[in-house]
């Protein structure tokens, strides 16, 4: 638990967004946080005191003329106790007052009152965020050496696609993290390569060949590599997911841009090939769409991709001391993997099942096999991605502690 005994006031804003503070209470609870909440009343109109309380485990405070309240603990108390303050969603109206330095409700008086770091997370409609009021006051927070996260480009709720968008929630915590433990990046100073997604192979400019892959898995490695202070670069093929923070990201669509993108990226201490790479692609990619005429199909030739795995292992000065692959299979699949190992010159393989009754393409839960050089299997129990990714940085981190 990266954050254990450290203490957060969260202060919930209204705003649609407000719902990903519930998840944000619980992700920060995992890393051993204490999370205590100021639920604005916009915020109530989002999310409710109780479910608030359920999560946190703690009082709700929102009313600063509350006798309890003040008696319990004092607006003065609860913004200093903390070791961090976050404002989350941070709405247009909060953000305005706080850079006004107005006290009129529970919320801002903390805010005002406190002598401790603050951590804003803008969310609101994009002609809201690029306002020239809203830029201004965000400019004198930052001035004052506020912390932002976000906003992020993206879909918002009344319909519009823009920045505005909050940000994900583990990107959030990951920005709590970095800055409540600088020391604990047990990665720091390392370079890591990660690659995400699918490969698409075109057959002509409308159509290609792919395997199926969300990105998801990837994507949550990158971001725990980043997490633990890893210099990471994430070639991600098409995905529909967000930059992860904290990476530097690269967009590819074949998989022999993936490899020159991967070659560009070396040397590395790390790299973990995750991306679900065509093995094939067509010999002789057609320039214009390819139209049916009533008669048979024109049959395709292939030809096959190169081996990104495989190249990076390869034996030479820019291997990078730990290459990690992949294998999706659908049957015999802790066999195939050692073999996958052996063949490649991988250091370990981590190997799941993708038959269409697991749910993994496209799902949040994975279950992991880790083979390496010997015969020893590491079986993980079915968790969620990201605790695979999280896991799997842990076994990182352990074996770079035991080289010299």
């Amino acid at each position: 638990m990266i954050m254990q005994g450290k203490r957060i006031l969260l202060i919930i804003s209204g705003g649609i967004a407000a719902f990903k503070s519930l998840d944000l209470i619980r992700r920060l609870r995992e890393q051993g946080a204490s999370v205590r909440c100021v639920l604005t009343k916009g915020g109530a109109q989002f999310v409710t005191p109780l479910s608030v309380s359920a999560l946190s485990e703690e009082k709700v405070y929102h009313d600063i003329f509350s006798l309890t309240d003040e008696a319990e603990m004092g607006h003065i108390n609860l913004s200093r106790e903390a070791d961090l303050v976050v404002v989350a969603p941070a709405s247009a109206d909060i953000l305005a007052r706080m850079a006004g330095g107005l006290a009129s409700d529970l919320a801002t008086t903390a805010l005002l009152a406190t002598d401790k770091p603050v951590m804003v997370v803008p969310a609101m409609n994009m002609r809201m965020w690029e306002h020239e009021a809203t830029q201004a006051n965000m400019e004198t927070l930052r001035a004052r050496g506020l912390l932002c996260v976000g906003p992020v480009e993206g879909n918002m709720a009344c319909g519009e696609y823009g920045f505005g968008r909050m940000s994900e929630v583990e990107d959030i915590v990951a920005a709590i993290s970095a800055h409540l433990t600088p020391n604990a990046r047990p990665l720091a100073a390392r370079r890591a390569i990660v690659t995400s997604g699918p490969t698409h192979e075109a057959i002509d400019p409308v159509r290609y060949i792919a395997n199926r892959s969300s990105g998801k898995q990837g994507h949550a490695i990158a971001a725990a590599l980043a997490r633990s202070g890893a210099n990471t670069v994430l070639i991600s093929g098409p995905t529909a997911l967000p930059d992860p923070a904290g990476v530097t990201m690269v967009k590819v669509e074949s998989a022999r841009d993936m490899l020159a993108a991967c070659e560009k990226a070396l040397p590395a201490e790390i790299a973990i090939c995750v991306a679900a790479v065509a093995d094939w692609r067509v010999a002789d990619e057609a320039t214009q769409k390819l139209k049916k005429n009533g008669s048979a199909p024109k049959l395709l030739e292939l030809a096959e991709n190169p081996d990104i795995l495989r190249t990076l292992a390869k034996v030479g000065n820019k291997r990078p001391s730990l290459v990690i692959g992949f294998a999706a299979e659908t049957e015999n699949v802790i066999a195939n993997a050692q073999a996958k190992c052996k063949n490649k010159n991988t250091d370990w393989i981590l190997a799941n099942d993708v038959s269409p009754n697991t749910g993994t393409f496209g799902g949040n839960a994975n279950t992991i096999h880790l083979v390496g050089h010997t015969d020893a299997v590491e079986s993980w129990p079915t968790m969620t991605k990201d605790q695979v990714a999280e896991r799997l940085v842990s076994r990182i981190s352990d074996h770079f502690g035991d080289c010299p």
